[in-house]
C-alpha cells in the first residue's frame, strides 16, 4: 500500500493565495491530479479553522475527510527572531492530530503575539527551537518539517536568513525533526550530500497558492492516507517516492540579480564575486550555490537515497503545445477532459501510454509529455524570484 500526499499548500485566507482555495475546491483538484492526503492548510486562522471544523468528518479509522478526500490538520508558521547576532526567518510546517490540539497551538502563538487574524501563515516571534519545543508540549503527537529549507527568505538553510545546519538552528529539538521540505529550486539529489540533512527524510509538496498549482511536488508514503502512517512515513523515511518540478524551473535555482538580468552559476560568482557586476548590489545566492557551499564535497548517505521523477505540471505542458495562457478557459477544459479520460494528472504524466495521449489530448501532447519523460526538455533556470522555464525539445 502507498499513498500520494501534497502537505503544504494553503487556502483563501494566506496572504497572496486565490480566494478560490476553499475545501469545495480543493478537493475535486485533489482528486483529479491523484492526491489521497492533503493538508488542509492555515488551521491558525479563525475563520478558516471554523470551515474546517464544520466541514471535515470523521471516518470509521478516525482520519478527516471531505468529499473523498482525506486531510490532515496543517499550517505553515513563519518564526522572525534573532539568533547568533543574526536576523532569522524560518518557516515552519506544523501538523497535529486533532481539532483539540489545532485549539491550543491557537492559545499559545497568541500568548507569543502572534495575530491570528491577518494571514492564514502567522509569524510568532519564538524561534524555531523554542516553536518546536511548544508544539511537543502541547501534543507530542504534533509533527515539525521546515518547508522549502534552501530558499534563500525564509529557509532553514537559505542563505540570507537561514542557518548551516539543523543542530544550530533547533539545539536540542533537532531530533525531533525527522524531515525537510527541499522546495521548488532543489531535488533530492542535490540534498543528498549535504551534511545538514543526512538521515532526515527528504520530502517534497507544491506550496501550492492556487488551485491548479496544487501537486506539483508530491511525494508517496508507505502505507494507507492516515496520520499515523504519515508520522511513520516521516520519522522512519518511508518514501516510496518524490515527484518533483525542474530544480531549474524553481525562482531561486540560480544566483542572480533581477532588475540587471543577471545570472550566474556559482562557478561563475566564485570567479566575479557576490555582488552584481553591474550596479554593485549584493546578489541574491542561489540555491545551487548554497548547496554547494554546504555540500564541500561531502559523500552521501546510501540509505538516505529514494527514487525521484522530474516533471512539468500538465496545465504547463498543455499551454505550450495548445499555444496559450495557462489560465485559459480551453486550457482548464483539456486538462479536465484529459484526467477524466486518463485517469488523473499523475497517471497521465507517468503512466499513459503514447497512443492513449494521442487520442485523448493530440499528438502534440502526446509528444510533450513523453520527452519530459525522457528528460529531452530546454531549460532556461530561474534565479532572484523569477521561475525558470523548461519546455520539450522541439
Amino acid at each position: 500500500m502507498a499513498f500520494t500526499a501534497d502537505l503544504h499548500l494553503h487556502s483563501r485566507y494566506a496572504y497572496g493565495c486565490s480566494k478560490n482555495l476553499t475545501l469545495a475546491n480543493m478537493a475535486p483538484w485533489a482528486r483529479a491530479k491523484g492526491i489521497e492526503l492533503l493538508s488542509t492548510a492555515d488551521f491558525t486562522h479563525p475563520a478558516w479553522l471554523l470551515e474546517l471544523e464544520k466541514n471535515l468528518t470523521l471516518t470509521k479509522d478516525g482520519e478527516f475527510e471531505f468529499e473523498g478526500v482525506r486531510f490532515v490538520l496543517g499550517a505553515e508558521i513563519s518564526c522572525v527572531y534573532k539568533q547568533g547576532r543574526r536576523g532569522r526567518r524560518v518557516h515552519l510546517l506544523v501538523y497535529a492530530p486533532t481539532f483539540e490540539a489545532v485549539r491550543r497551538i491557537r492559545q499559545d502563538l497568541e500568548k507569543l503575539g502572534s495575530n491570528l487574524n491577518s494571514d492564514g501563515r502567522p509569524t510568532v516571534g519564538a524561534s524555531a527551537r523554542e516553536l518546536t519545543a511548544r508544539l511537543l508540549d502541547i501534543d507530542d503527537a504534533c509533527m515539525v518539517v521546515p518547508a522549502h529549507i534552501w530558499t534563500p527568505w525564509y529557509g532553514l538553510l537559505g542563505s540570507k536568513s537561514g542557518f548551516d545546519s539543523l543542530d544550530e538552528c533547533f539545539g536540542d529539538m533537532a531530533p525531533h525533526v525527522s524531515a525537510v521540505e527541499t522546495g521548488l529550486s532543489s531535488d533530492p539529489e542535490m540534498n543528498w550530500g549535504v551534511p545538514a540533512v543526512f538521515g532526515k527524510t527528504i520530502v517534497s509538496f507544491s506550496d501550492a497558492h492556487s488551485l491548479p498549482n496544487m501537486g506539483r511536488e508530491l511525494t508517496v508514503f508507505e502505507g494507507e492516507p492516515s496520520y499515523l502512517d504519515l508520522a511513520a512515513g516521516l520519522k522512519t523515511n518511508k518514501v516510496v517516492q518524490t515527484i518533483e518540478f525542474f530544480p531549474e524551473e524553481g525562482k531561486y535555482h540560480l544566483t542572480g540579480h533581477r532588475k540587471c538580468e543577471v545570472s550566474q552559476t556559482p562557478e561563475e560568482t566564485s570567479l566575479t564575486g557576490t555582488r552584481c557586476p553591474e550596479c554593485g548590489r549584493p546578489l541574491t545566492l542561489g540555491v545551487l550555490h548554497r548547496i554547494q557551499e554546504l555540500g564541500s564535497g561531502a559523500q552521501p548517505i546510501e540509505e538516505d537515497k529514494r527514487p525521484y521523477i522530474k516533471l512539468t505540471p500538465l496545465m504547463e505542458l498543455l499551454a505550450y503545445t495548445m499555444d496559450r495562457r495557462r489560465e485559459a478557459k480551453s486550457v482548464g477544459q483539456a486538462y479536465e477532459r484529459i484526467c477524466s479520460e486518463l485517469g488523473g494528472e499523475i497517471q497521465v504524466l507517468t503512466q499513459a501510454k503514447f497512443e492513449d495521449l494521442k487520442q485523448v489530448g493530440g499528438e502534440d501532447l502526446a509528444a510533450a509529455v513523453i520527452k519530459v519523460r525522457t528528460g529531452k526538455v530546454e531549460i532556461v533556470a530561474g534565479f532572484d524570484g523569477r521561475y525558470g522555464t523548461v519546455h520539450p525539445v522541439r
